[in-house]
Order: C-alpha cells, then sequence, then structure tokens
C-alpha cells in the first residue's frame, strides 16, 4: 500500500479478509491488495490474516483483524453519493443482504456493523432548494425513508 494521500483503516474480530472481498464485490473499481498474516508469538495464531489492502470505488482501506476490543459506531459512516434510483436500490440492497440493517434516512449497516448513508444526488439537490418551502417539503419526505425514493423526493418536493 502506498503511503501517500489517506486510507481508511476498519478494525474486525477476525472477519477481515471476508469483509475486503465482499467491499470489493459490491463496488466497481475496486480490488484487493496485500495481506499480511500474524507471526509466530503474535496475539494471533501464526499464519491468520493481520491485515488486508484493498480499494472500493477508487478509496484506499485496510481491513485489520485486531480482535474484539473495538467495533463500529455510528459515528463514524461512508456516504455513497448515487445518481439514478438504480444506484440507490443497488448499494442498499447489497449493503443490507447478509444480516445488514436498514436505517432511516438513507442510513444503514451492512453486515460487519459498519454505517453507511446511501445518498441520490437528486436529494441533495432539492433538500437545498432556494425555494425553502420545496426544500422543507423534500426534506420532510426524506425523514419518513429508510431507503430514499427519488421520484417521491421529487413528488413531495413539488408538493404532490
Amino acid at each position: 500500500m502506498t503511503t501517500d494521500g489517506l486510507t481508511t483503516c476498519l478494525w474486525f474480530d477476525g472477519q477481515a479478509e471476508e469483509a475486503a472481498h465482499y467491499y470489493v464485490s459490491v463496488f466497481k473499481n475496486s480490488s484487493i491488495g496485500k495481506i499480511a498474516r500474524y507471526p509466530e508469538g503474535a496475539p494471533q495464531p501464526a499464519g491468520s490474516v493481520l491485515t488486508v489492502e484493498f480499494t472500493a470505488n477508487g478509496h484506499k482501506f485496510l481491513a485489520l483483524n485486531g480482535g474484539p476490543q473495538f467495533t463500529f459506531t455510528e459515528a463514524v459512516s461512508f456516504m455513497i453519493f448515487c445518481q439514478t434510483q438504480e444506484e440507490v436500490d443497488h448499494y442498499w440492497t447489497k449493503l443490507t443482504e447478509g444480516g445488514g440493517e436498514p436505517g432511516p434516512c438513507g442510513w444503514l449497516k451492512d453486515r460487519y456493523g459498519l454505517s453507511w448513508q446511501v445518498v441520490p444526488d437528486r436529494l441533495i439537490e432539492l433538500t437545498t432548494d432556494p425555494d425553502r418551502e420545496k426544500a422543507a417539503r423534500a426534506t420532510q419526505a426524506m425523514m419518513e425513508m429508510g431507503k430514499i425514493d427519488i421520484a417521491a423526493l421529487e413528488k413531495a418536493a413539488a408538493g404532490g
């Protein structure tokens, strides 16, 4: 892994390699990089996965098998900006499958407990519209959604 820019380190309890392969399968422009293993005398069994370098949608990550001491919280999430409802549906479905949990307002947790926000560009456009009443209607509609429905947002913003 290069040391330029930023890399996000994700702490897992034994699922680092599984999670890296999962995220690579969800996002385009993704790949698995180097896999490091614990040596003899380490706190985990020798030969077990220590870290997995991977890229998901062009973003660099390091999955670390650090143990059960730390878990993900909603205090940190990844935002996925989408241009179409098909993209929203794809990411929502893929990230909630296998034990993920849908949440409110476009938020969800994946099977590993990592929080994501699936955000259509249209949501940002409508909720920041200069027409404050239109923006308020779009925001209110979003507050009542789990997965964001672009058509329903547009209808609400238009006053329907």
